[in-house]
Formats: structure tokens, C-alpha cells, sequence
């Protein structure tokens, strides 16, 4: 390969090198999050030639910074093919990490294409910060202020210390191609990635695994809890003519499948780990509770949801991830967002109930929802526990009730008898409200054995005699006594009841009514 400096660049000059896109996939949905662009160089008599062969040459002769502003302007020209939400990374070398000139080069790029740069991330080898770390963090912060996002590539495979992921501001954090290739085999490499994408998650990055090429590591990575996934097993790199093909092609939602023996355990040997065995416990009970489950980060935002609670939302479950509560159910939010940021600070919402409107009355719901902050190993909230029970089949249950209940006590107010329960025992335990009308006597009173103190005193005794053989036999209460009203006067009623007995053949209560001894309906004015 020639080394003449001038003549790279006039390859440059003669559109030689060209992006390729390799696309960035969303593991838990499987929908596209972007593409990575990689360079090809199309030689003249040599052909396609691979990255590793000129990026290299690239560096040493110093021309690095005009081949990512070429192929930059071409990727980003083509990007208008892509949809807004869908961004594009692009590594740098650790040379250019020095270079105070490529921000600039970057940014008119992104101009010149109208190609918004909060799309765009920015990849930056380990390697690359060992040198002059402050430097690096003057460079980096152009990119940022340029609204670029930055990404850690190929970690764990340099020199980097955990000082340089606090001091730069890195959104992202890609686990490098050698420990996915290998991490099925060896115990070593899945720990590491395991690590990895620990660290990440608990700095708030979003974690990238590159060089996924089998579905077993892409179930792994996602039972491990990496968000997105790079290699062949979603597509290779392909050129700005195939972006349409790429764009079109059905992508669904990955299933972690690990083997499940005879006993319900996981027997995928190569996954020795018991929080992964907890985790799987865990996911099941999250998967199967009959409530509506969620987890959601410190911006509202959905990082976990089972299919109960997408099934009460209405938006599916891959339409709630990474959206915020505002975004998923707009006409609900208002409602609730009031408690979920008391739950933020600490609160804990054990219970309170909404109604979801609807156009008619009857397809109204009822739910109640619990909020659980939850703490990180240092106490600090960290999001929220969210359950979500649908009560609308209780609630109308009670309504019915309570409204039975009204019929039934309108009922017995209205009736021109006067109702009553007595025990096995002729304690009075119920009786409508024209009794008290009818005797003066208060609630109290009558309660028990109290309503004899209305009977006229002739009539005392006759009536317990009478009563006491119904008791005893079980024979229907059929007597007549007198009873003192307020002013003074008597009238005569009759009592007629029945027992109610029970499956044992004990009675349980009677039931019966008062009404006039000549047939005429009570005056009570």
C-alpha cells in the first residue's frame, strides 16, 4: 500500500472512502436505536479494503482528521433517509482525542447536512484518555457542547482507570467484541461483561455490547441487563444503497430462552450464577403477578413493565420502554403524577384509587395503585415501585350493593306494616322506623327485650306466654297486644312471624311484621 501522504488524501479527494452502517438494536424490543458508521476504502485496483489495513496509516501520516470529515459528510448527507429518532456513532481515534480542529470539522459537517448533533455519538477508545487526561476533557466537552453524546468503546481493554468514567462526561458504555465472542465458553469473559454492564447501570450509562453474533449471547445480554446490542445477528454494515433495505426489514422483541430441566431450574451450565438464578425467580413472579408491575427511573421514565399493567395502560409493553409516564398515558397522568413525585422523595403511597374516564359510564375503571420508592445501597432513591390492581369489578360490586341496601331500607320505611327481626330468644334485633313513630321509643330502646316496655300492662304477660310457645316449638307468631303512642293512647296491633331455621334445624331468627288489629294503615302524623 502506498505511503504517500498525498496521495491518500487524493484518494479522499477522488470519493474513495465510503461509510458503512452497522445497526444499533434495542435488545429488549429488538427496534432499531441507530447505526455505527465504519469506513471502507474502495482502492482503485486493490478493491474493498478493510479499516484496520489504512486507520493505522491514517493516524501515523496524519490524514485521520480529513477521512472522518469525508466519510462524515457522506454519512450524514444520507442520515435524511433515516427516521429523527434515530441516531448515528462514530468512533474516533486517540490522536484526534488531541485534536482541537475536528469538533469543528464535525459541526459543519452536521450543518452542511442539516443533520441535528444531538444524534450523533461520539466513540472514544480507553486508550485514548491514558495520555493527557485533562486535555481529553477539554476536547470532549466540545463535543458535548456541541450536543453530541460520548461513548466508552472497547472497555476493559486498556489502560482507563474508573477515575477517567467520573471525570468525563460519558453517556454511554460499550463492552467490547473479545468478551461477548467468548463470554458463552468461558466463565471469565461472562463475568466481566456482567461487570461491565454493572458499572454502567450504575452510573446511569447506557450500556452496548459489540461483536453479538449468535441469539445465545444476545439472551444472555439481555439477562444480564444490556440495553443495546451491535454484530451480525442484527445486520452487517452495508452501504448508503442498502439503508432502505435495512430500514424495512421486521424486527421483534428477544425472548431470553435459557434451557429449563425437568424440576423448573435453569440448566444452562455456562450461567452458574445465582443472583441470575434469583433474577429468573424473580422475572417469573414479575411476569405471572395478577397486578399490574412497573419500575420506573427518577424521570418517570418505564424501565420494567409486566404485560398486566401494559394491558391497563393500553400501549404495548414495547411502547412503554424508555417513555416517560406523561408520554405512555397522557390522560392519566395528571392524575397520578402528584404521588409518583411525593414517592420520589421517599414517600411511600400504599394505596389510592383513580377512575379512568371513559364515553360511556359503564366502561369507566377503577384502580388502585401503590408506590414504593426505591434505595440504592447508600438510601438514595433511585425510582419507584409501581403496582397497579384493577378494582372496577369490586367497586361495582359494592355500589350494588350499597344500592340493594337502599332499596331494601326504602323498602321496609314505606311499607304500612312495620317489619321486624327478633332472636331465638325474642330479643328484638331489628325493626323499622314507624315503631318509633308509632311508640315515642328511642333506638335504644327498643333494642333487646326494651320494646315490651311499650306493651300495655294487661297484655305483658299473655304476650311473653305466647311467645315463648312459638320460641320453644317453632310454631308461627300469631298474637295481638296493645301499644302506648305518645299521646297517650292506646292502640291494638298484631304480630304475625315465622322462624327461619338453619341447616342443623336450629332457628336462627324470626321474621314478621306489626299492623293494625282492624286492618287500617298506621297514622303516624
Amino acid at each position: 500500500m502506498a505511503s504517500d501522504r498525498e496521495e491518500m488524501l487524493q484518494a479522499i479527494h477522488n470519493g474513495e472512502f465510503h461509510p458503512y452502517f452497522q445497526p444499533l438494536v434495542v435488545l429488549r424490543t429488538g427496534q432499531l436505536y441507530g447505526f455505527e458508521i465504519l469506513a471502507r476504502w474502495k482502492h482503485p485496483q486493490r478493491g474493498w479494503i478493510q479499516p484496520q489495513e489504512f486507520i493505522p496509516l491514517a493516524e501515523r501520516q496524519g490524514w485521520i482528521d480529513a477521512l472522518t470529515s469525508e466519510l462524515l459528510r457522506k454519512a450524514l448527507s444520507a442520515a435524511v433517509v433515516l427516521p429523527q429518532s434515530l441516531v448515528l456513532a462514530v468512533n474516533i481515534s486517540p490522536s484526534q482525542l488531541r485534536s482541537s480542529t475536528l469538533p469543528r470539522l464535525i459541526q459543519s459537517a452536521a450543518e452542511s447536512a442539516g443533520f441535528s448533533l444531538n444524534r450523533l455519538i461520539i466513540e472514544v477508545t480507553e486508550n485514548a484518555l491514558v495520555d493527557d487526561i485533562e486535555h481529553a476533557r477539554s476536547v470532549v466537552h466540545q463535543y458535548k457542547s456541541l450536543g453530541c453524546k460520548l461513548a466508552l468503546d472497547d472497555f476493559g481493554t486498556g489502560y482507563s482507570s474508573l477515575l477517567h468514567l467520573q471525570s468525563l462526561p460519558f453517556d454511554e458504555l460499550k463492552v467490547d467484541r473479545s468478551f461477548v465472542s467468548s463470554m458463552m465458553q468461558k466463565r471469565e469473559s461472562r463475568k466481566i461483561v456482567a461487570a461491565v454492564l454493572g458499572l454502567g447501570q450504575s452510573l446511569g450509562l447506557t450500556t452496548v455490547a459489540e461483536g453479538v453474533e449468535t441469539q445465545g449471547q444476545a439472551d444472555m445480554l439481555l439477562w444480564l441487563g444490556c440495553e443495546l446490542g451491535q454484530g451480525w445477528l442484527f445486520g452487517k454494515p452495508v452501504p448508503v444503497e442498502e439503508l432502505g433495505t435495512v430500514l424495512s426489514r421486521p424486527r421483534h422483541a428477544l425472548t431470553p430462552s435459557f434451557p429449563i430441566d425437568a424440576k423448573g431450574r435453569l440448566s444452562l451450565q455456562s450461567l452458574d450464577s445465582t443472583p441470575a438464578q434469583r433474577l429468573a425467580q424473580l422475572q417469573a413472579v414479575y411476569d405471572g403477578a395478577p397486578v399490574g408491575l412497573a419500575f420506573l427511573d427518577c424521570n418517570l421514565r418505564y424501565v420494567s413493565l409486566n404485560r398486566r399493567l401494559a394491558d391497563i395502560n393500553g400501549p404495548s409493553m414495547e411502547e412503554h420502554l424508555g417513555r416517560t409516564v406523561a408520554e405512555a398515558i397522557p390522560e392519566v397522568f395528571p392524575l397520578i403524577e402528584p404521588n409518583m413525585r411525593r414517592a420520589l422523595q421517599g414517600e411511600v403511597i400504599p394505596g389510592f384509587e383513580i377512575t379512568k374516564a371513559a364515553p360511556s359510564k359503564k366502561d369507566e375503571k377503577t384502580y388502585l395503585l401503590s408506590y414504593e420508592p426505591a434505595r440504592d445501597e447508600a438510601g438514595e432513591v433511585i425510582g419507584i415501585s409501581v403496582a397497579v390492581v384493577d378494582v372496577t369489578e369490586l367497586r361495582q360490586s359494592e355500589k350494588a350493593r350499597r344500592e340493594t341496601e337502599e332499596h331494601f331500607r326504602h323498602m321496609i320505611e314505606l311499607l304500612p306494616q312495620i317489619p321486624w327481626i327478633v332472636d331465638p330468644e325474642g330479643r328484638a334485633l331489628d325493626v323499622s322506623q314507624r315503631w318509633l313513630d308509632i311508640t315515642g321509643m328511642t333506638d335504644d330502646q327498643w333494642r333487646g327485650f326494651g320494646w315490651l316496655d311499650a306493651l300495655h300492662p294487661d297484655d305483658l304477660q299473655p304476650t311473653l306466654d305466647a311467645m315463648n310457645h312459638s320460641l320453644k316449638t317453632g310454631e308461627p307468631i300469631d298474637l295481638g297486644y296493645r301499644v302506648r303512642r305518645p299521646g297517650g293512647e292506646w292502640i291494638g296491633l298484631r304480630a304475625r312471624g315465622a322462624a327461619r331455621v338453619g341447616e342443623d334445624g336450629k332457628i336462627i331468627c324470626w321474621y314478621g311484621c306489626l299492623e293494625p288489629q282492624d286492618g287500617d294503615f298506621f297514622d303516624t302524623a
